[in-house]
């Protein structure tokens, strides 16, 4: 099984299911002597745990990092750095009922019929528990671009039809939703609540902003940085759409309105507007690099829809396990480790930035 590994010279390889034993992954390329700073790793993947509010998943897992190789005395060595997460709180037969049938919207179909057998048990290798590897290889980076003085920051800013219309970043962890913007935030909760109690599961947009990116990250034509950012975002599960700075609305954009403006400001070139989201040509400009990510609702529902058995017969399915109601509150960790990956990799790249 192909496609198990993404970056080029800093590199995450994942492996494990959402039932297995563990989960894990092997990180290669990561530059030797970086102080490994396991409480702030921990607390990356605690972002995401699950079972934390009422707006996610009730499954209890305590994501505890075990790190098998490639630090040493509390600094990385340039070895490749193997990490386990165990499995411990995985209820395999509230699955047993659906492991013939297909799940309407889920992966079930299609792994079965490419593998020609699948892990029914959570999803397996295509259920979002394997974030937590990329959560890891994120923190990873995350603690090699703060030298640098890279950071990233991600928020909900839209749940179903309510959409933010402030942002103040201060906001984002005074609520279970990461949201900048208090009064939406009130109402998405809301929300989320009628769908839980409604056995159904709803869409949102999760935005990030990468604050100091130096100029000239990314490579033209096929590895632009917006295209290698696009690449990763739209790996995570239930992605259904990227864009990024003015993205859709540019195209009604005219070009007088949408060219960002350059100018000089004690000494540095900066641009009066930023609907590029700090990416031109392909190449990072200095700006802050601004985009947006859009989930569709969960797959995994508990009400009673139709579907087809493994042997083509109709039928219908409920699922009993414990589900998220809105992928995107979980998400948001994993976007910024993502875009962690692809910019520490990007980085590394340009070895002009690299001391």
């Amino acid at each position: 099984m192909p496609g198990n590994s993404i970056g080029k010279l800093f590199k995450l390889t994942s492996f494990g299911e959402s039932h297995g034993d563990a989960l894990g992954g092997v990180i290669d390329g990561c530059p030797s002597g970086i102080i490994v700073d396991i409480e702030f790793i921990q607390k990356e993947l605690d972002r995401r745990r699950p079972g934390q509010s009422p707006f996610t998943t009730s499954r209890n897992e305590a994501d505890k990092l075990e790190i098998l190789s490639g630090v040493f005395d509390g600094q990385t060595t340039g070895a490749p750095i193997g990490f386990i997460i165990r499995n411990n709180d995985h209820r395999s037969k509230d699955y047993s009922n659906i492991k013939d049938k297909f799940r309407p919207s889920h992966a079930d179909y299609t792994w079965e019929k490419k593998y020609g057998i699948r892990d029914y048990r959570g999803g397996g290798r295509s259920s979002a528990r394997e974030h937590v590897s990329r959560v890891v290889a994120g923190a990873f980076a995350k603690l090699v671009l703060k030298k640098y003085d890279i950071s990233f920051t991600a928020y909900t800013s839209q749940i179903g039809n309510i959409s933010i219309d402030s942002c103040d970043f201060s906001q984002i962890k005074e609520n279970p939703l990461s949201c900048p913007d208090a009064e939406k935030a009130k109402q998405m909760q809301s929300l989320l609540s009628e769908i839980k109690e409604e056995g159904d599961s709803i869409g949102g947009i999760v935005s990030c902003l990468i604050s100091n990116v130096p100029v000239g990250l990314g490579e033209p034509v096929f590895d632009k940085l917006s295209a290698r950012l696009a690449h990763a975002m739209m790996g995570i599960n239930a992605a259904k759409g990227f864009e990024i700075g003015s993205g859709y609305a540019s195209a009604i954009m005219k070009g007088s309105e949408h060219n960002d403006i350059f100018y000089s400001e004690k000494g540095r070139v900066r641009t009066k507007t930023n609907h590029s989201g700090g990416i031109q040509g392909g190449i990072s400009n200095g700006e802050d690099i601004s985009f947006s990510l859009a989930f569709k609702p969960v797959a995994t529902i508990s009400r009673i829809q139709d579907t087809i058995d493994s042997e083509g017969m109709q039928t219908t399915i409920k699922v009993d396990g414990r589900h998220d109601p809105c992928v995107v509150v979980r998400a948001i960790p994993v976007v910024e480790a993502m875009a962690a990956i692809i910019i520490l990799d990007s980085l590394l790249e340009n070895s002009s930035f690299v001391e």
